[in-house]
């Protein structure tokens, strides 16, 4: 599957990876930088969805995301990635699809995204269909600055796989190719955020780090059941390395 992700603001808060732990599945362990873990909301729009062998589907490849993340290491490899606590999507059919072939932990969400010169976006988002309401509510905007490369930035933003489990705890990874991020530095007044106290994560109450990027083409592959766990499964692997 290909995707394109546009003007993405990276809002990252440090915590202390105990606080957390409880939190992230058997088989991964909590990633650190500087003695640190790191829990990060990411609103962005998407656009330019395919399937592998299948064409654009009108009316269903454009529309806001917003997810809610932390960084991890499988424990049998060390290979680092990203574990999603929630992912926010304003498409029900995306929500649906996203659920049944990549096991996230998706939601509906009544989202708008408004944008002032493209250089200023402001980003609401209600999910729906749940018992509480989660909501989120930002304006941000690029400083036009490039940000530093390496160091906490490159741990923060080049990731290139991501974690999931099933119903039944099943570890699943799953790659994810692109170029290096363009990242610029941003800033951002979020006025509502939901998202972690949804699940169970508390945030300090410091300023969080920004930064921004104005777009992505990022190729994903289907999940490869991890195979420390796989005699464990009753699920069958899904073949590593041929894009959907």
């Amino acid at each position: 599957m290909t995707q394109r992700w546009n003007d993405l603001l990276f809002a990252h808060w440090p915590i202390p990876a105990a606080d957390i732990a409880h939190l992230i599945p058997p088989g991964l362990s909590v990633d650190t930088f500087d003695g640190s873990a790191w829990v990060g909301i990411t609103p962005f729009w998407m656009d330019r969805i395919r399937l592998h062998g299948m064409p654009l589907i009108p009316g269903a490849n454009r529309f806001p995301e917003l997810n809610l993340r932390t960084y991890v290491r499988e424990r049998h490899s060390n290979f680092p990635g990203v574990f999603f606590f929630s992912l926010d999507a304003a498409n029900p059919a995306a929500v649906l699809a996203a659920r049944a072939l990549f096991r996230l932990p998706y939601f509906w969400a009544h989202m708008n995204i408004d944008t002032k010169d493209g250089r200023e976006f402001h980003y609401q988002s209600t999910r729906l269909l749940t018992l509480k309401e989660v909501r989120f509510r930002a304006t941000y905007r690029s400083l036009a600055q490039p940000s530093t490369k390496g160091g906490l930035e490159s741990f923060l933003t080049e990731r290139y796989c991501l974690y999931t489990t099933d119903k039944h705890g099943t570890l699943y990874r799953g790659n994810i190719h692109h170029l290096p991020w363009p990242l610029e530095m941003a800033e951002a007044d979020i006025e509502i955020n939901e998202l972690p106290q949804a699940h169970g994560i508390h945030l300090p109450d410091t300023q969080p780090l920004f930064h921004y990027a104005r777009e992505m083409v990022v190729y994903i592959w289907q999940l490869e059941l991890l195979p420390a766990l796989a005699k464990h499964a009753t699920t069958v692997a899904v073949p590593v390395a041929k894009p959907l």
